[in-house]
């Protein structure tokens, strides 16, 4: 992995919290008490990999979903308990249900799984849904759509389920799904009412959720996050729709095109990635949480190294 930019939380260390689980972008560790200790990191992954950190990441993320999860409580439970860091969520340990929910309002996407990279392949029926034939990439669709998949394990690709294929598959009860394509839609119609209030589209996100202790299902993960999400501006998205164009948006991906022009990032060592590209993706995302919720960001004391403060943070509350 190429070096990180300075005061970058490229690796957590928290040797006093038990039963660590190091995801690709999140450190987790589950508390005897059923509480779970969520350390977003500035790791950014890609290709399967971890390709560098990028200053602030992870503080935008955990701050981001912070906010929606405030402006979405009414709509369904989420695992929040407290937030002691910056980068930190203290959340209720759930099972997580083994079904990703991912809503989109627009022909969009670029992976394999996505409607519009399915739909110029000739597909128009797909997760049981029916698209109508002469829809033009990233138009809007008739009607925000569930697009299931399954969750993969480590190394792994999500695979594109349909309600009928859940159902049949045991991977969910009638009652559950029917709870969860509710708690999706909703979410998304909120998310798509408050971006809109600040100049952005929604195009689609995704949600995760799980059980608690007494089966109740609950949010968890991240929402409306830029990493979990794809938001549109609004001014230029018409301009640009009609003349076959991208929209705008808050354009991450300078580090993955960069590595992807200079070697196969699946397969090669990959190339030491410049300061300033990382720092421009830092600001990025700094951008992009400004935007999406109408707060100043507040940048790390330079001073102090984030993981230092995690570690100050966490202390403080565990010790309570």
């Amino acid at each position: 992995m190429t070096p990180s930019a300075p005061n970058a939380l490229a690796e957590v260390d928290l040797p006093g919290l038990p039963n660590h689980y190091r995801g690709k972008v999140r450190d987790n560790y589950d508390l005897p008490d059923g509480r779970r200790v969520i350390v977003a990191s500035d790791r950014l992954s890609a290709f399967d990999r971890i390709l560098c950190a990028v200053p602030c990441k992870g503080q935008v993320l955990t701050q981001t979903a912070r906010y929606w999860f405030d402006v979405t409580g009414d709509i369904c439970p989420n695992h929040v308990l407290a937030y002691p860091d910056p980068n930190v969520l203290i959340g209720r340990r759930l099972a997580m249900l083994p079904v990703e929910l991912v809503v989109r309002g627009y022909l969009a996407g670029t992976t394999s799984t996505s409607i519009l990279t399915l739909y110029k392949a000739g597909q128009r029926q797909m997760y049981g849904v029916t698209l109508p034939d002469g829809l033009r990439p990233n138009q809007r669709l008739p009607q925000p759509i569930l697009t299931p998949t399954s969750k993969a394990a480590d190394g792994d690709h999500d695979a594109p389920l349909s309600p009928a294929r859940i159902l049949e598959q045991g991977l969910l009860t009638p009652e559950q799904w029917e709870t969860l394509s509710a708690h999706a839609l909703a979410l998304f119609a909120r998310g798509q009412a408050l971006a809109a209030e600040r100049g952005l589209i929604l195009a689609d996100t995704k949600y995760e959720f799980g059980l608690d202790a007494e089966g109740q299902i609950v949010l968890a993960d991240e929402i409306h996050t830029p990493d979990s999400s794809r938001f549109w501006k609004a001014d230029t998205y018409q301009e640009r729709f009609e003349a076959g164009e991208r929209p705008d948006s808050f354009d991450k991906d300078f580090v993955r095109a960069w590595v992807a022009a200079r070697c196969d990032p699946y397969g090669d060592a990959i190339p030491e990635i410049p300061e300033a590209l990382i720092r421009q993706t830092s600001d990025v995302y700094v951008e992009a949480f400004e935007t999406i919720t109408g707060q100043t960001f507040e940048r790390p004391d330079p001073s102090e190294p984030v993981l230092d403060r995690v570690r100050r943070n966490l202390e403080a509350y565990l010790a309570r």
